[in-house]
């Protein structure tokens, strides 16, 4: 339970910090950009204090260099689809359509070998049901929904390549941070020469600072609720609680409507969810 707890407060952050950006870039108080940047920023600080303070924290191999730059380029691209996505989208729709990750994932550890029991696949099919009637509702907005859906595919791709280097080659805090450091003078490049921002100025922002920090400090809260059960299950209370808050958030600042509809596939989801973790 207090994992779930856990993890439920921080896709809370991570919530806020979604809705205040898809908020700010659609009103052009800032750029996606500089969105971008901000989500990234405390990320890479608390990646620092792991790789200095944490014995053997930082650990990197050579022999990753190909499977890393791979990633490397897929994150940048991950990382600025996933804000078109998120600014683009209702937050409901975004949340629901991202879950096609994790039956993906499924797909590739079955391709690999791995066996995987009959209530996964149950789970899968409860989720591309549910995931089709989402797509076949036409009360829903699809805006921006391409983006969501090759940001959830392209994910496989990202975190197939982060478990390899992370399970072959790098330490884990390594590897986030080099990727962060990537990504962070990419968006900022971006952001000083073609938004004609100064994402640091930002910073000294109450709202802005909040939207950046919600962001790291949701993902270290997020992340010590996997020490308090299987990954499987914190993952699926991971999407789950995304849902939920998205659904919320969606129906009191955004004005998203159905949502009846969407409670009754957010439960369905649930289920499905539910039975992959099992």
């Amino acid at each position: 339970m207090i994992g779930i707890i856990l993890i439920s407060i921080g896709t809370f952050f991570r919530e806020i910090s979604d809705s205040i950006g898809k908020f700010k870039v659609n009103n052009h108080e800032e750029s996606n950009f500089t969105m971008a940047f901000l989500s990234l920023f405390w990320g890479a600080i608390f990646f620092t204090l792991v790789s200095i303070f944490k014995n053997d924290g930082f650990v990197f191999k050579f022999a990753s260099l190909p499977t890393f730059s791979i990633r490397a380029v897929l994150e940048i691209i991950q990382t600025y689809i996933t804000v078109l996505a998120i600014v683009g989208t209702d937050r409901s729709t975004y949340s629901f359509v991202r879950t096609i990750t994790i039956p993906l994932l499924l797909v590739v550890d079955l391709l690999l070998g791995y066996k995987v029991g009959l209530l996964p696949v149950v789970g899968v099919f409860i989720i591309l049901v549910a995931l089709m009637m989402l797509f076949l509702n036409e009360g829903i907005k699809k805006n921006g929904i391409g983006f969501v859906i090759f940001s959830a595919i392209n994910a496989v791709a990202t975190i197939s390549l982060f478990k390899y280097d992370i399970t072959h080659f790098n330490s884990i805090a390594a590897e986030q941070l080099l990727i962060t450091l990537i990504l962070l003078t990419f968006f900022m490049v971006l952001s000083l020469f073609k938004a004609r921002e100064n994402p640091f100025v930002f910073l000294k922002q109450p709202v802005f600072f909040l939207q950046s920090f919600s962001v790291g400090i949701g993902e270290v809260i997020g992340s010590f609720g996997y020490n308090y059960g299987a990954a499987s299950i914190m993952t699926a209370a991971k999407r789950s609680t995304a849902i939920l808050w998205s659904l919320l958030s969606g129906k009191i600042y955004f004005d998203e409507s159905e949502l009846i509809l969407k409670f009754t596939i957010f439960i369905s989801l649930l289920s499905g969810l539910v039975l992959l973790s099992i």
